[in-house]
């Protein structure tokens, strides 16, 4: 068992290079590392955006398992979905620009999954966090002024709640807000204490 009496060095990896989840995990973990997967993120036909969010979070777990056999690794994904379009990162702020008309007004839904993968990969448990956000109606001012504020280009739904994009929200449905971030941490701690890992 892991208590936080015992942690005195890195036993965690982070298959993410998000500083938002490395902001997000540090609530709960006094030592990890953060590596950066190197993964196709393509979607694949025929899923759902759930199993999308699992597959890939597991996807970016199993990629540092070889590299990193003694370590516990934790892999999360996010897909967006608003009138069943998935809403991928943008990139560019023309297409984050479109994605924000898209989205004004209506209801689009987040499928956060956090994969934790034991050492040496030999058991590997998922669980997926489902969180609604109900948007305002947008002018184009609003849009444009926001996305020069925030520069979502490399989030889903091109918005950070944990920023100003909270302005953009009119309602949030959900059990963790952390999720919507990108890494649901009441599923996350539900999976550690699943592998007997005590966090207090």
């Amino acid at each position: 068992m892991i208590s936080n009496n015992t942690i005195s060095k890195p036993e965690f990896i982070l298959a993410s290079s998000s500083i938002f989840r490395k902001q997000l995990l540090s609530k709960i973990l006094p030592a990890f590392a953060t590596l950066t997967p190197n993964i196709d993120e393509t979607f694949c036909s025929g899923e759902s955006p759930q199993q999308t969010a699992i597959r890939l979070a597991e996807e970016k777990a199993r990629a540092l398992v070889e590299k990193f056999p003694a370590y516990w690794i934790i892999g999360s994904d996010q897909v967006a979905v608003c009138e069943s379009h998935i809403l991928g990162k943008p990139g560019v702020k023309a297409a984050a620009v479109d994605q924000l008309r898209f989205i004004s007004g209506k209801e689009v839904t987040f499928h956060t999954s956090v994969c934790v993968l034991s050492p040496g990969g030999s058991s590997c448990r998922s669980e997926t966090d489902i969180c609604k956000v109900k948007f305002k109606l947008l002018t184009e001012v609003q849009i444009q002024r926001y996305i020069v504020r925030d520069r979502p280009y490399n989030c889903a739904a091109s918005f950070k709640s944990e920023a100003f994009g909270i302005a953009l929200i009119e309602r949030i449905i959900g059990e963790d807000p952390n999720a919507l971030v990108g890494l649901p941490l009441i599923k996350l701690v539900k999976i550690l204490e699943q592998f007997d890992i005590n966090l207090f």
